[in-house]
């Protein structure tokens, strides 16, 4: 994780310097859906919820995409839907199945959450340039296609 350098001073690897960036992004979307009033959204909720496709998506897939049990993941959007977050509806694909998606007011909540993502990353920019910030983008989207199987 940490590696030592000729002078001693801990160099932290990419992989880590991306998590600290995108935990960071993580926490100002989540403190500012709090300060607009989702006071009873937990982070794990609310980490969930950032993972549930613009037209739905099903439990499963919520799980796999947050590394926990099916049945975690269950619970957590029994609670979601008992605070207005989401709604479950029938899968169109699949009568069997259902749907997590989006209330109106996790939309709402969602979109408080992505305007302060996109005012974090206008600071990135204002920081590091125009153009590094689509240097970075454009390798993140490269790095994408070998690290997201839901790409």
């Amino acid at each position: 994780m940490v590696d030592e350098t000729s002078t001693g001073d801990p160099q932290l690897n990419v992989g880590v310097l991306m998590y600290v960036a995108a935990r960071s992004l993580e926490a100002r979307a989540y403190d500012a859906v709090v300060a607009a009033g989702a006071t009873d959204l937990t982070p794990t909720q609310a980490r969930l919820m950032a993972q549930i496709d613009p037209h739905g998506s099903r439990v499963v897939t919520l799980a796999a995409r947050a590394r926990i049990a099916k049945q975690s993941a269950a619970f957590l959007v029994d609670q979601l839907e008992r605070a207005g977050y989401v709604v479950r509806v029938a899968d169109p694909r699949d009568g069997r199945a259902k749907l997590v998606r989006l209330s109106p007011r996790g939309r709402a909540f969602g979109d408080v959450a992505d305007a302060e993502v996109a005012r974090a990353l206008q600071e990135w920019e204002q920081h590091v340039g125009a153009a590094r910030m689509r240097d970075l983008e454009e390798t993140m989207r490269m790095l994408r296609e070998t690290t997201d199987p839901w790409a």
